[in-house]
């Protein structure tokens, strides 16, 4: 299924005139340096390639040699420089190790383009016959990049400026060789195509998936007997032809690149790619701006930031409204109707770095009608909607703003963050995806870790002296709202319904959620006796063991809320909103344990009513004194 997706999408692409995508038997290849020759051969330069700020150009190439084992395979017209120049690649390789693969690249290149009638042809064959590696570093041209060719890189010919696997006559050879290549393969039945076809020994390498060996890894490989059956070795286990294999090769590595202009979702070390049966890019472009807008992957905004937010969070807005009433969707500009009936995909790769990071692991492959997906991500946003502590905010909680709250407070640093949460939530990641495009409820490990976080962090302070609520904030009590929401919504019964809403219920008189309010209202009045900046609040002290054993702890905190009234300014205010809550409690107030729900139950409590008024405290006073 996820193979014929991928081939049926490289069809459409190939119809594309506003996509340039590599015909069977080539590939995007990053290309680093040209060898510029003279008609006679001769190396006139060596130029390096560049692109932006990237020290690459991505260019259509003859596709990539598959490697494995100990003898060298080499590309046709492009390689690294062990094979073009004879220069190992890596640093500590001995000079047979160039040598032998520049020999390798020299016979299978002559072999090819020997029968080629052209001038592009006759220069490449004969720099291969002149060029010496134990001599290419006298070369000025080939000694100024000598470093540069260590650290690795790309080459490819040019024949008086004009690049070589460009030719028209080259590219006959070349897919003629393809052509007998397939005549020596072995013929079977394809399982995309349903054709006897040559079937592909080897698929090909994948490359964008961050964390892959060398940015490359399979999507299908066998290397062991336990994976074959019925004595077939290799690709013949599972036979696909070898144009769908490159059909299917090329289309994962535009979707995973830059060319592509709706870019790979990274979540943990997934990398969620996504396409419809439709040449319209409105749809994936759709898709892309309401499950993760970009502003959200910021960890501060600026000005032109919040900007974008407001207007994302409008057109995302727009975007409920218009599937609710079944209307057209507008996301990004996008003026005309979409097809909410329109098939679309959605796969999650990863980095098997279980096994072997040259292999790929599919988190999950999703096909569903558009509107169905579009559906299930407003549910998502539907499901955290939460009064927000202040407008900065963001009205719309990504995955990723979900899953950084994982992140220890500890780790400051950008980059150590983004590895941690590569390293530590990779599985989470996938699996929260998962939950957001099938509608099913979020995973219960993320729930746990969120819940282990509140227990484990605490508020910090900013350079101005005030704190900031890093313990329990909007994204991770949002979170927990929807988690518990999901998690009861096919269950017949939901005790905590009335605390899952999006602002505080003060009728609602669940113990966990009375106990949340009440710790709430004591820490306020803390605040108010001593002052905003305290070193330490109870909810820094005891915050954690009165949400998972709130009889050991409140008698406590009452005890001490008594100074506090005293030396509040609107004590009295204060004491009657604590008695309110107390009077909501049963006879048994304090609960000697909570379960894990009722902690979040607890947490939502507390935010809910933290977040509800910040309080106007003229008006707080004068209630004190009546």
């Amino acid at each position: 299924m996820i193979l014929q997706s991928l081939y049926n999408y490289y069809q459409i692409l190939l119809k594309d005139p506003k996509v340039i995508i590599a015909l069977p038997g080539y590939r995007s290849e990053n290309i680093n340096y040209v060898l510029n020759l003279s008609n006679a051969g001769e190396l006139l330069d060596v130029i390096p390639l560049t692109s932006g700020e990237k020290k690459y150009r991505v260019m259509r190439a003859p596709e990539r040699a598959k490697r494995s084992g100990t003898k060298p395979k080499p590309n046709f017209l492009w390689d690294n420089s062990a094979f073009v120049l004879g220069i190992p690649e890596k640093k500590g390789k001995d000079d047979e190790y160039g040598a032998m693969r520049f020999e390798a690249f020299r016979q299978h290149n002559i072999e090819i383009l020997s029968k080629a009638n052209t001038e592009v042809a006759r220069a490449v064959i004969a720099f291969l016959k002149k060029h010496n590696p134990k001599t290419a570093l006298h070369h000025a041209a080939i000694a100024r990049y000598a470093d540069d060719f260590l650290e690795s890189g790309n080459l490819a010919f040019q024949v008086e400026g004009q690049f070589a696997f460009n030719d028209p006559e080259v590219m006959r050879v070349w897919e003629e060789h393809l052509i007998e290549r397939d005549q020596k393969a072995v013929k079977m039945q394809c399982l995309v195509t349903g054709k006897d076809s040559p079937i592909a020994r080897t698929h090909p390498d994948v490359k964008g998936v961050r964390g892959t060996r060398q940015n490359r890894a399979s999507l299908v490989s066998f290397n062991k007997d336990s994976f074959e059956s019925y004595g077939r070795t290799q690709g013949f286990n599972s036979p696909v032809s070898q144009r769908v294999a490159s059909g299917y090769g090329v289309v994962l590595d535009y979707l995973l690149s830059e060319q592509n202009p709706n870019r790979p979702i990274y979540i943990g070390d997934a990398a969620i790619i996504y396409w419809a049966d439709s040449p319209d890019d409105r749809y994936p472009s759709a898709f892309s701006s309401i499950i993760n807008p970009a502003y959200l992957e910021d960890e501060e905004e600026d000005e032109d930031a919040q900007k974008g937010r407001r207007k994302a969070e409008q057109q995302m807005s727009d975007v409920a409204q218009k599937i609710e009433k079944g209307q057209a969707l507008d996301v990004k500009g996008v003026t005309e109707g979409l097809d909410k009936e329109t098939r679309f995909y959605v796969l999650g790769l990863a980095p098997n770095a279980l096994t072997n990071a040259s292999r790929l692991t599919v988190r999950f492959f999703l096909a569903e009608p558009f509107g169905k997906f579009v559906k299930r991500v407003m549910q998502h946003y539907k499901d955290m909607e939460l009064d927000r502590e202040h407008h900065k905010q963001p009205k719309y909680i990504s995955p990723n703003l979900v899953l950084k709250e994982c992140i220890p407070s500890s780790i400051r640093d950008f980059k150590s963050r983004q590895e941690h949460l590569k390293s530590s939530w990779s599985l989470l990641g996938g699996a929260l995806m998962r939950s957001i495009l099938t509608g099913a409820p979020y995973p219960e490990g993320l729930y746990a870790a969120i819940i282990n976080r509140i227990r484990h962090d605490t508020d910090e302070t900013n350079d101005e002296g005030k704190r900031r609520n890093v313990k329990i904030n909007y994204v991770r009590a949002a979170f927990i709202k929807a988690h518990l929401l999901r998690k009861y919504r096919r269950q017949d019964q939901n005790l905590y319904q009335e605390a899952l809403q999006m602002s505080l219920n003060e009728s609602y008189t669940h113990p966990a959620y009375v106990l949340g309010r009440l710790f709430a209202w004591l820490e306020r009045a803390q605040k108010a006796a001593l002052g905003q900046n305290i070193n330490a609040t109870i909810k820094d002290r005891y915050f954690t063991s009165a949400c998972a054993s709130p009889a050991s702890v409140f008698p406590i905190l009452l005890r001490l809320s008594h100074h506090h009234f005293e030396k509040a300014e609107y004590g009295k205010y204060l004491e009657r909103q604590v008695e309110g809550l107390l009077a909501m409690l049963e006879a048994k107030p304090f609960p000697a344990r909570l379960t894990l729900d009722e902690q979040g139950v607890f947490v939502l409590g507390y935010y809910h009513q933290r977040a509800f008024r910040k309080g106007d405290e003229a008006e707080e006073i004068a209630e004190s004194k009546e």
